[in-house]
């Protein structure tokens, strides 16, 4: 088995592939955490499914389908945005931005005469087919989310804590909030390249849920969050290249596994500690 893993990853597109997994888990990790402190899983899936619909439309105007999804979701993520200035109220703004990108998108598809193949690869993964020039907008993408993540880590931080008291002391809350959602989009339209579409919320969700249960420190939060991350993305297409089933099914499944085991073995530890204590 060892042998056969070996050989496939002397292959071009297996190093791409491997390559594309490990800045997709890396952005994702980074993000998950903050999605999921900031209770935005909703918003996660409002940013892939109106990208998609992205994708479509630049597929009608003969351009690049990942480029499509690109501006969609970033679209998407200046809307709500601009519209969701408050916690209450965001989940509404999403689900009706959301319905009208859907909309759009059964129109744009009506309107495509060819069978849009990669518009419908990205609903399910197309990691198996990740090009040299994909693979750099990849780079650049992951370059601009993590270098963006690092320079509002600490106002982002105290945002998400405690917003209202951030605001009191000058953080500008509402800006930052837009900047991660724009972030949260290029997140999202790089995980789309491993799981799809229609499986995004388990590299935007799932690790970073997971994190939590493991600690309450937010640097080491953020680390797991990574860790886990590269753990389902990596394994997930190294099993998918010893076997017939898709990439996507194993990244959610060890994914899955990772956060049963952090809620099966956090009340252990608590306990642990407790006997310590």
């Amino acid at each position: 088995m060892i042998a056969q893993l070996v050989h496939l990853i002397g292959y071009p597109f297996v190093q791409n592939m491997l390559l594309a997994g490990v800045l997709v888990a890396v952005v994702a990790g980074l993000v998950s955490r903050f999605v999921v402190a900031r209770s935005m899983s909703f918003a996660v899936h409002a940013l892939a499914e109106v990208g998609f619909t992205g994708s479509v439309g630049f597929l009608l105007l003969g351009l690049s389908p990942v480029f499509g999804l690109l501006t969609g979701s970033m679209i998407t993520a200046l809307v709500i945005g601009a519209l969701g200035l408050r916690i209450r109220e965001r989940d509404s703004v999403v689900g009706l931005v959301m319905a009208f990108g859907l909309g759009l998108g059964v129109l744009f598809l009506s309107l495509y005469n060819r069978y849009a193949t990669e518009a419908i690869a990205l609903l399910f993964g197309a990691i198996t087919s990740v090009s040299s020039g994909d693979l750099l907008l990849l780079v650049v993408v992951a370059v601009i989310t993590i270098v963006g993540l690092g320079i509002m880590y600490r106002p982002l931080t105290f945002a998400t804590v405690d917003p209202v008291v951030a605001e009191a002391r000058g953080v500008p809350v509402r800006l930052i909030s837009i900047l991660f959602l724009l972030l949260l989009a290029a997140a999202v339209a790089e995980a789309v390249q491993v799981v799809g579409v229609l499986l995004i919320l388990t590299l935007l969700i799932t690790p970073g849920a997971t994190a939590e249960r493991l600690t309450a420190h937010p640097g080491q939060a953020t680390l797991f969050s990574v860790l886990i991350a590269l753990l389902a993305t990596v394994g997930g297409i190294l099993l998918a290249l010893l076997t017939a089933a898709p990439v996507s099914f194993f990244v959610t499944t060890i994914a899955f596994v990772c956060y049963v085991a952090a809620r099966l073995g956090q009340p252990l530890a608590e306990r642990l500690r407790a006997a310590r204590a």
